[in-house]
């Protein structure tokens, strides 16, 4: 039987120099340099079409195999002063003991004089990472994800191959998933810890992701197949919950946190299966002892998803890539120096943060009323927004109207509790007052009832109420409730920080003013859960129903502040209340049923 050993040959089918005596010979000017650029025959048969990436650990190119007359994915390693040729080996060694349909296939290594050429599979896709920055998967994909990677490592396992470098930029998601086997794709076996073979790195050395290890592999420690399995549920629990719990401002507060007790997920998503979040959280146990088995994650993942129905497949990005620009004014993606996805073709684009990289999106339906686009999020960081209100505010103040800049900052103030993951989908509470002004306040809770997550959807329905109470003094009119008590002229609270603070802002921070907050949170939370989509007949009687405990429940929570203000009963009560139900019923109709527990 023909060792693993036999895929790694040199040029010519004779193995490579040392890479100390490549490093010499380029050094030396002996050995001809790599010229990047489209059309370029590399190891005689690949055409180098597209440069997916670069980073630390090579490049990254979409290549056409010309023997066999497919599309390839080709990374070259360098092998200078500087470049680790023993990592590649790594991979080629792991990769090919390995054939599964959840991990990228690799068809060739080849070592030359100056570098080091992995040939895999070209996955048409996209990293994890980037989907969950962009909230584009429902649990069920998610667990079914996890399904697929948790297959996977149980056949690396059994074949003596320990990834250690489990994170979402390693994971890749096919545009178009034909089967779960494939829902998801791993790659990246440069790290991996090989059984039977020489260790490539000693007992005290580090490598792998610091947010995604295991407490006893950021320590240096002997790990074993109990680091794959923390570092898969960290993922798990990233996807689902939106945040890494271990990842901290920086690598430091980062590295205090690894070994620590991580927040239980059963907190943070109480509608999941009790059965997954415990299998979740049993894997994340600092003693490798007390993690259970990768069997057990599986076997919940597995029996969570037999319970849901079975996601939609809506390609995420084109298939073919655009049209090529010519290589003058094309410019290179940004990449993590460690995460180069080898198998994803990546466009372009301006990258949100260090190190992000993304696809075009492709086209998508229509959103439903008050819902963001199905494509990747806007992305809005919190420093921007934060400059633009504290411009804002300045600007009233020293126009002379400081009892504005004080509502405008009462008006803003919620926004320092919104996830930094939000967007800008907060803007939609400025509906509520808009709505206000026809006489609809009502039916905001419909609108802010459309966001996918329960908490932001009871964080939009509270923020439209404070708004819309905020917006009656500032427009001088009756929205909901009308301004709050004896207002004094305009021009005297406006231009008086005092008058504002205590005529204005002050009367609105009351119980009535929480309790109706409360009611519209309360109200856009449960929304979905009530309204799922599997009748139009059920789902009129439930958004009925709603639309009535609505209009009953807000005179009475409101008591408190109508009893100061110049109405009893709230504008449009009636009629925001049926176009709340109307906004319901259709919004569920475009969008289907309800599709997961994330509701």
């Amino acid at each position: 039987m023909e060792s693993t050993r036999t895929l790694i040959q040199g040029a010519g089918g004779t193995r490579a120099p040392a890479p100390a005596r490549r490093a010499a010979r380029i050094l030396a000017g002996e050995e001809p340099g790599w010229e990047e650029r489209d059309g370029t025959l590399v190891l005689g048969r690949y055409v180098l079409l597209e440069r997916l990436g670069a980073g630390g650990f090579g490049e990254v190119w979409r290549a056409r195999d010309e023997l066999l007359h497919r599309e390839v994915a080709l990374k070259r390693v360098g092998l200078g002063p500087d470049d680790d040729g023993d990592r590649a080996e790594r991979e080629a060694l792991a990769a090919a003991r390995l054939s599964h349909p959840a991990i990228v296939a690799l068809y060739e290594a080849c070592a030359t004089a100056d570098a080091f050429y992995l040939i895999s599979e070209l996955v048409d896709g996209v990293t994890l990472a980037e989907l969950i920055r962009t909230d584009e998967l429902d649990d069920a994909e998610i667990i079914e994800i996890g399904v697929a990677l948790a297959a996977a490592l149980e056949h690396a396992h059994a074949r003596g191959v320990i990834h250690r470098d489990i994170k979402p930029q390693n994971v890749l998601v096919p545009n178009h998933v034909e089967d779960a086997a494939g829902a998801a794709k791993l790659t990246d076996f440069g790290g991996a810890q090989l059984t039977g073979e020489e260790a490539l790195t000693r007992t005290g050395d580090v490598l792998g992701t610091l947010a995604y290890m295991a407490p006893e592999q950021s320590e240096g420690r002997e790990i074993g197949e109990e680091a794959d399995l923390y570092s898969l549920a960290l993922v798990l629990y990233e996807a689902l919950a939106g945040a890494n719990p271990v990842r901290g401002p920086t690598p430091a507060a980062t590295a205090r946190r690894i070994g620590r007790r991580v927040e239980p997920l059963q907190r943070s998503r109480r509608d999941l299966p009790r059965e997954l979040t415990r299998a979740i959280d049993l894997a994340l146990a600092a003693d490798p002892r007390e993690r259970g088995a990768l069997e057990d994650l599986r076997s919940a993942l597995v029996r969570t998803l037999g319970g849901l129905p079975e996601p939609e497949r809506p390609p995420r990005r084109p298939s073919r890539p655009p049209p090529r620009q010519p290589a003058s004014t094309r410019r290179a993606p940004v990449l993590s120096p460690r995460a180069l996805p080898a198998a994803v073709p990546v466009q372009p684009r301006p990258a949100t943060e260090p190190g992000a990289s993304s696809a075009q999106p492709g086209p998508s339906a229509p959103p439903a009323p008050g819902q963001p686009s199905a494509g990747p999020r806007l992305a809005l960081p919190r420093a921007v927004w934060a400059g633009c209100a504290l411009a804002l505010i300045g600007w009233q103040a020293v126009a002379g109207r400081p009892g504005v800049a004080l509502l405008a900052a009462a008006a803003l103030l919620p926004l320092l509790a919104l996830p930094r993951r939000a967007g800008p989908v907060w803007l939609t509470a400025a509906l509520a007052p808009a709505l206000g002004v026809v006489g609809l306040a009502g039916a905001f809770p419909a609108v802010a009832g459309q966001l996918r997550r329960w908490a932001g959807r009871a964080a939009l329905g509270a923020l439209g109420y404070w708004w819309l109470t905020l917006a009656e003094p500032l427009l001088g009119r009756r929205l909901w409730l009308g301004p709050q008590g004896r207002l004094p002229a305009r021009e005297q609270w406006e231009s008086s920080l005092g008058s504002g603070a205590v005529h204005v802002v002050g009367p609105l921070l009351s119980s009535g003013v929480l309790l109706g907050a409360l009611l519209w949170a309360l109200a856009a939370a449960v929304l979905p859960w009530l309204v799922r989509g599997t009748g139009a007949a059920l789902d009129i009687v439930a958004a009925t129903v709603w639309s009535a405990a609505l209009l009953t429940a807000a005179p009475m929570l409101d008591a408190g502040l109508a009893s100061h203000a110049t109405q009893p009963a709230p504008r449009g009560a009636v009629l925001g209340a049926v176009l709340a139900g109307a906004v319901a019923v259709a919004a569920r109709a475009l969008r289907g049923p309800v599709r997961s527990h994330r509701a």
